[in-house]
């Protein structure tokens, strides 16, 4: 009778394990009036969603590798916030002649990134979109592939010459732009010998 009784309150308190569990956080005054303040004016739903997208950001910009303020890291790139109208300012000031070539570059560069920092091998076309995902988190642009075409909606670079380069060097493909202009489009034209 006893081991009946002891499997009957087993199942009870361990129906819930994989559940989710209540947590109570003690906030300052002005921390929860900052809180109430985006609920009221509508750009969070709540506390819960609000600390859930948190966490999902700390997550996945690997915020626990900052060293807060100004010392920024994702894996092994260290990161910087930036304007745009900075990066455009000096994506000008390079010949149009070299910015496929500098976007190479750049592209070589993410590559590394991606493939040390969260194991990405960003040549494979089965790991595109977590690749488009990995860049869209740390605010490049939001990417898609439609059949034989990459799509780039909100570009954090204007400059498709740019895009041209850092996609072909970042996925080892040869691309043609099709529309240059947010939301641009690159045809796929042929994947390029592994070097």
């Amino acid at each position: 009778m006893q081991d009946e009784k002891r499997k009957q309150l087993d199942a009870l308190t361990n129906k819930n394990l994989g559940s989710a569990k209540r947590t109570t956080i003690i906030l300052e005054k002005k921390e929860r009036e900052y809180i109430d303040s985006l609920i009221k004016e509508g750009k969070e739903p709540g506390i819960k969603p609000l600390i859930s997208k948190m966490l999902s950001v700390y997550r996945n910009l690997m915020m626990y590798d900052w060293r807060f303020p100004g010392e920024y890291y994702c894996g092994i790139s260290r990161v910087a916030l930036v304007n745009v109208e900075l990066l455009n300012i000096l994506t000008q000031q390079i010949p149009r002649e070299k910015l496929r070539e500098i976007g190479k570059k750049m592209g070589d560069a993410l590559k590394v990134s991606l493939e040390t920092t969260i194991g990405l091998q960003t040549a494979e076309r089965e790991n595109w979109q977590s690749v488009f995902e990995r860049l869209k988190v740390q605010g490049f642009g939001d990417f898609s592939l439609k059949d034989k075409y990459v799509l780039l909606k909100t570009p954090f670079i204007s400059d498709a010459e740019i895009w041209l380069g850092i996609l072909e060097a970042l996925l080892e493909i040869e691309l043609d732009i099709k529309n240059s202009e947010p939301p641009m489009i690159f045809q796929i034209k042929t994947k390029l010998p592994s070097q």
